[in-house]
């Protein structure tokens, strides 16, 4: 797999000067460095012009920014690039990334595909994955034990009210659905969240899901990242599947693992074997910015510690 970082780039920036929602980390052991995707159009509300990506050894000093996907002319959507996540599979880096679908207006997540972890980044699907008649968002891959790629994502909240978390297998090839959805878990069942009371919707009881993550404890245990909120302040939590498989049932944790506005979490090594968690906060235009805690696992429960260096606080 090529995985070598080429770019003219001579931009450094600290952490704490990189505005960016949806922070992914993807570590290149090989090449000594973390390469950051994530939701970097300065109005991510607005029209979309690509992804952005930025490199480090040290998760402090970031080189950048490298444009590592810009829509093609065809494209099937122009507003909302949000969340791209960047995976290794089989021999190739595969991007999944929101996007607001041009002919129904609703949310999807569409994969992408490079030979090279900064890309470019070029489409795999016909449009997103996830059902053309749902607002999707922030899907998030996973591989099970006997080796087949499922995505797991948000069915949103703006749609159905209270939001789910779903999952859907896919083809080999990551180009398409295999099966149909299942919903995992809605959002009112976890104990820490609290109804998001929205101006557009205020007679209305919302329960949001946002960003969910899988990842494997070191005992073995399959735990979910996913974001909501209490008391209308952006929240992170965690559960944990019951059977050990993505189909759970899954079991929240009762108290949320972040609640400083801040959430759409992911996990990763860093070059010592330590596990770290990468977040954004706080969850507002334009402040938002990475920022890098330390993971803890300890008789099936995950707790976070102190920011590593280069957090964004």
């Amino acid at each position: 797999m090529k995985s070598e970082l080429k770019s003219d780039s001579k931009s450094v920036w600290k952490t704490k000067d990189i505005q960016i929602r949806d922070p992914f980390v993807l570590p290149l052991e090989e090449e000594g460095k973390y390469c950051l995707f994530g939701s970097t159009d300065k109005n991510i509300w607005g029209p979309g012009t690509g992804f952005d990506a930025y490199v480090s050894k040290d998760l402090e000093n970031w080189e950048g920014p490298h444009p590592v996907f810009r829509p093609p002319a065809d494209f099937f959507a122009d507003a909302n690039f949000w969340a791209p996540e960047v995976y290794a599979y089989e021999g190739r880096y595969y991007m999944f990334a929101t996007f607001r679908r041009n002919d129904n207006g609703r949310l999807g997540t569409a994969a992408l595909a490079a030979e090279r972890p900064l890309g470019p980044f070029a489409p795999l699907s016909a449009g997103p994955v996830t059902p053309e008649a749902w607002s999707s968002l922030d899907g998030s891959l996973f591989v099970d034990e006997a080796g087949d790629p499922w995505m797991v994502f948000c069915h949103e909240w703006q749609q159905i009210g209270d939001g789910e978390v779903c999952a859907v297998r896919l083809a080999a090839d990551l180009s398409q659905a295999a099966g149909d959805p299942v919903t995992l878990f809605r959002a009112s069942e976890a104990p820490w969240t609290t109804p998001f009371v929205s101006p557009r919707y205020p007679d209305a009881v919302n329960y949001v899901t946002d960003g969910p993550f899988l990842f494997r404890g070191d005992d073995g245990s399959l735990y979910m990242l996913w974001a909501s909120f209490i008391d209308n302040t952006y929240a992170l939590g965690v559960a944990r599947s019951e059977s050990g498989g993505i189909l759970g049932p899954w079991t929240h944790q009762p108290d949320a693992l972040y609640r400083d506005d801040g959430g759409h979490g992911m996990v990763f090594r860093l070059f010592d074997g330590r596990r770290a968690l990468a977040i954004h906060a706080p969850n507002r235009t334009p402040e938002e910015r990475p920022l890098f805690l330390a993971l803890a696992e300890k008789e099936g429960a995950i707790s976070v510690g102190k920011p590593l260096t280069g957090s964004g606080e």
